[in-house]
């Protein structure tokens, strides 16, 4: 079940965690790369690297190849694309956002994902400024929806607003202590 190790990428990883999200947004979201929602995958190391505040962890599969993503900054979710009362509920500096959390389908049903979000709720709580973990998801791609709902509570379902929103699904996560 464990064949995969998991470490705080490093920048020799970069190029493999930046292939792995670009697949992801291009056959799981549908979407391809969008600068405006995406120029994190890009610049992973600015992203994620150069703030002692923000990470990104990486499953490596045996032969050191990235086969799952998980990230975390300190910009809660803007308004808009995003409701404004999540915007001010969750603001920037104090809330932890998951993103990121890939997972490359042949790896996928063998807890990697879970792994990985329990990396970023460490690192959360071990920053001390963090009051909240925030992240929204696509509920139309497989699995993502029933996962998150293990994990968290919703904070909001864009599905259930007169205008549908976007379409995702926003949560909290309880931050480990």
């Amino acid at each position: 079940m464990h064949d995969s190790s998991i470490r705080t990428a490093r920048p020799d990883d970069l190029d493999g965690a930046r292939a792995l999200m670009l697949d992801t947004v291009y056959r799981d979201f549908g979407t391809g790369y969008v600068p405006r929602w995406h120029a994190d995958i890009i610049d992973p190391a600015a992203a994620y690297l150069a703030s002692p505040r923000h990470t990104l962890v990486v499953a490596l599969d045996p032969g050191g190849v990235v086969v799952a993503t998980a990230a975390l900054d300190s910009r809660g979710p803007a308004h808009p694309p995003n409701p404004r009362d999540l915007a001010e509920r969750y603001p920037s500096g104090a809330t932890a956002q998951l993103r990121r959390v890939y997972v490359r389908p042949e790896h996928r049903r063998r807890g990697l994902a879970r792994r990985l979000v329990h990396e970023l709720l460490a690192f959360a709580a071990a920053d001390g400024g963090y009051r909240a973990v925030y992240l929204h998801t696509d509920p139309k791609v497989p699995g993502a929806e029933a996962f998150w709902r293990s994990l968290g509570k919703v904070v909001h379902d864009e599905r259930e607003t007169t205008d549908g929103g976007n379409g995702v699904v926003h949560f909290e996560i309880p931050m480990e202590r």
